[in-house]
């Protein structure tokens, strides 16, 4: 059985290299929309875009509403405003919702129809040049073939995909990186490293995937306490950007398990940041996890530190479990308790949330496959 593993068409990583964009796209259009959010104009990053195009004389147009996860409505207004500028690419700039705005905002602008109309289905159609530009280490939104906007009218989640969707250049520069606070860095960082470990244990994992996942997990293991400790640690900033790249070519092509299908409706119900969800939830769905693949657990374990080749698999694996909870503790994550949840209203959802776990498909890319009970159980565990 062959392997298909679908990256964007460049990537450019380093320190600063923001500077360097005018050179990559100077063919690619003459006027690019930049999609991003109110915080990025505060805290001068739309200025670094700006200063890099005017160097070129690429001419631009800022559409900054990308201010909440990203709706049909958000979306409309990007294609519109893209028209009316009369811009022929784009450039996202900002974490997950920018992001997922400018993809669908890219195919959108050549899409007929409306954007429902497009779930279920690969999209693949000819769309603008799309620059992806990160400002959090996490998402790994900038290499990846998926974006997700709310339907306003059925409020529904829509997760959307195909080879459209991947940006053509992903610019990784960890200077954006700098002005995320402790909590946004290590929910993000985790994030990330969620990624990266389903990636790894995944069903569908193949040898590159493999390759990218067990890089990510090395660097975030190492460098991510050493952004929350300190902000200003460029080379971890680099390291910690790199790693969420890497983890996002893994799990754009191996998928997400477990985690990932549990956190949705926890993020849905109860409004709290996907990164923050997948490392509450991370430790009790390893713990259940390891019970088949051990043996790629227990290499993690070995990387991490926690585990050698001596040690037996499964006490291995059971170490990576508690290295993972100790390092999400370690990163001042919170109990679902201290975020204001009320233990019976999350009690009242736990049916409603394992059956939409299982609907998006996710869990049962697990190698130890997951029953509703299974997912209630799990789910009872963080009280």
């Amino acid at each position: 059985m062959g392997y298909t593993f679908m990256a964007p068409a460049k990537i450019l990583s380093g320190k600063n290299v923001i500077e360097e964009l005018g050179e990559h796209i100077a063919s690619k259009g003459k006027k690019a929309l930049i999609v991003t959010d109110a915080a990025m104009v505060k805290f001068g990053n739309v200025k670094k875009v700006e200063a890099a195009l005017q160097k070129a004389g690429i001419g631009y147009a800022i559409f900054a509403e990308a201010n909440t996860e990203p709706t049909d409505t958000i979306v409309e207004a990007g294609v519109a405003a893209y028209e009316r500028e009369g811009c022929d690419f784009l450039i996202a700039l900002g974490g997950g919702s920018p992001m997922d705005a400018a993809k669908a905002i890219a195919f959108m602008s050549r899409a007929e129809g409306e954007i429902a109309d497009y779930m279920h289905v690969s999209i693949d159609m000819e769309v603008p040049y799309l620059v992806a530009i990160p400002t959090t280490a996490g998402t790994g939104s900038e290499v990846t073939k998926n974006t997700i906007i709310s339907d306003t009218k059925n409020n529904v989640k829509m997760l959307l995909g195909g080879p459209s969707i991947i940006p053509a250049l992903a610019l990784v520069d960890p200077t954006f990186t700098m002005t995320a606070p402790p909590k946004v860095t290590a929910a993000t960082g985790i994030d990330a490293l969620c990624h990266a470990i389903e990636a790894y244990t995944s069903r569908k994992a193949q040898p590159m995937t493999d390759t990218f996942a067990l890089s990510a997990i090395e660097k975030i293991h190492k460098n991510l306490p050493l952004c929350y400790a300190d902000g200003a640690n460029v080379e971890a900033r680099l390291a910690m950007s790199i790693a969420a790249t890497e983890a996002g070519l893994a799990f754009n092509n191996a998928s997400v398990t477990i985690v990932h299908g549990m956190s949705r409706p926890i993020g849905a119900l109860f409004h709290i940041a996907h990164g923050v969800s997948n490392a509450i939830l991370l430790p009790a769905c390893m713990k259940f996890a390891i019970e088949e693949n051990t043996e790629r657990f227990a290499k993690i374990a070995c990387l991490m530190g926690v585990a050698d080749e001596k040690t037996p698999i499964k006490e291995a694996a059971e170490a990576f479990v508690a290295e993972v909870s100790r390092f999400c503790k370690a990163a001042g994550i919170p109990t679902l308790g201290k975020l204001g949840v009320k233990k019976e209203d999350f009690f009242a959802q736990l049916s409603k949330m394992a059956s939409d776990a299982l609907e998006s498909g996710s869990p049962q890319n697990t190698m130890r496959i997951p029953t509703k009970d299974d997912l209630i159980a799990i789910y009872r565990e963080l009280y």
